[in-house]
């Protein structure tokens, strides 16, 4: 089978109900944003030397597979059929939040984007996720979206915050 099919030569590509798109769609937008933010986690992934933080970030990279297939379809039917996405994810970036952060200590001041290489891709994962973020808030004031991708793209942007905080180990760069 080739990678390439042409279908999407004239600007159209086909949401996962079928239904064909602009590519420029704020839909498209959204799913888009999401599958940028997980290869960025890749990156994140690749450059970080903690195995807890490795975990961590795998188990995103799957829960934001199954966000961008939500993303992806406007089909209320359609919900039935893609993987289970529970808000019960959303507690466990919580939980995950305040594990790492007790770690920490108390910020009193803003953080600068920057540190050591695994932090800085952090940094640029939480800008890109906050931006997947008002991505889905925008589709979500045009169409209806599943519920659970908002709340769960805002936890991860704090996540993200701080274990680009961990992975400076506590010396963060201040404003």
């Amino acid at each position: 089978m080739k990678i390439y099919t042409k279908k999407g030569d004239k600007g159209k590509t086909s949401l996962c109900c079928g239904e064909k798109v602009s590519k420029n769609s704020p839909r498209v937008e959204a799913y888009g944003n999401i599958d940028e933010l997980s290869s960025y986690i890749g990156l994140a992934i690749s450059l970080n030397r903690s195995s807890k933080i490795k975990k961590v970030l795998e188990n995103i990279q799957h829960d934001l597979a199954a966000l961008g297939a939500h993303a992806a379809t406007a089909s209320p039917k359609m919900q039935d059929v893609l993987p289970k996405f529970p808000a019960s994810k959303i507690t466990k970036l919580e939980k995950t939040i305040d594990e790492f952060d007790k770690k920490l200590p108390t910020l009193k001041r803003f953080v600068l984007p920057g540190g050591t290489k695994e932090a800085c891709v952090l940094h640029v994962a939480r800008t890109v996720c906050r931006r997947a973020e008002r991505s889905c808030v925008s589709l979500s004031e045009k169409e209806k979206i599943f519920e659970n991708i908002i709340p769960y793209l805002n936890r991860l942007s704090d996540l993200l915050f701080v274990l680009a905080r961990t992975a400076n180990k506590g010396k963060d760069i201040f404003a």
